[in-house]
């Protein structure tokens, strides 16, 4: 059973902003009372990413302007990877913008006590957006497109049954799997990098990282369905 994160864990806030104690609680009772400290690198995420948005809740940025921004820079990455030669190394750093980008409004929602339903639709469509022009640019440098789609289809498949399961009374998140978007990030932004530092090789390189993604993510679908029916049962 997992445990339950409780507010009572949590120090006075300092300056309206929870300490990270108090922003662990506030995120698990957002996700179903998931707990962080059962998965080490749900853990080592939020505490990063705590780190970045408590400069950005006291200065009162607005989460679904991170949104907005996350997805514009996902935009850029499909843009820039197109250009061909070393500029894919350049998608690669504005992959990882993007994708702090998506952390970061989460957490400047959660710090702020501004998470709202349309704030978590926003979220989660620019994020299936920005997980569609990630595949395109890592395309765009010589993957296969069969590749790309069938990559792209099991990661909506992912999504779609987390949907579906909390719409049909799941509590949580299910599961945390290999097929998390920390993933997809790290094997489109290495695709783009190893395709900007050696572009003679680029095709197979883009190939390999996104092959690799596509094994991660089929594995990660089965996780969750697993989990999904345990706890649906």
């Amino acid at each position: 059973m997992l445990a339950v994160v409780t507010a009572a864990t949590a120090r006075k806030p300092e300056h309206g902003v929870p300490d990270l104690a108090g922003f662990r609680a506030r995120w698990s009772a957002l996700h179903g009372r998931y707990d962080p400290a059962d998965s080490v690198w749900v853990r080592g995420w939020l505490a990063a990413v705590y780190r970045l948005g408590v400069p950005l809740a006291r200065r009162g940025v607005q989460p679904d302007v991170l949104s907005l921004w996350g997805g514009w820079v996902a935009l850029a990455v499909a843009v820039t990877a197109q250009a061909g030669g070393t500029w894919p190394l350049l998608a690669g750093l504005l992959v990882v913008l993007s994708g702090l980008g998506d952390a970061l409004d989460g957490c400047v929602a959660t710090l702020t006590d501004r998470a709202t339903r349309w704030g978590f639709v926003l979220d989660s469509f620019v994020d299936r957006v920005s997980d569609g022009l990630y595949l395109v640019a890592v395309w765009f440098v010589g993957a296969p497109a069969w590749l790309a789609v069938a990559t792209g289809a099991t990661i909506g498949l992912h999504e779609y049954v987390r949907a579906r399961a909390l719409g049909a009374g799941m509590t949580g998140v299910g599961a945390v799997t290999v097929g998390e978007r920390p993933t997809r990030l790290i094997c489109c932004a290495g695709a783009l990098l190893f395709a900007g530092a050696l572009p003679e090789h680029a095709a197979g390189s883009a190939t390999l990282w996104l092959g690799a993604l596509g094994v991660l993510a089929v594995a990660g679908l089965g996780h969750l369905l697993v989990a999904v029916r345990r706890a649906l049962r």
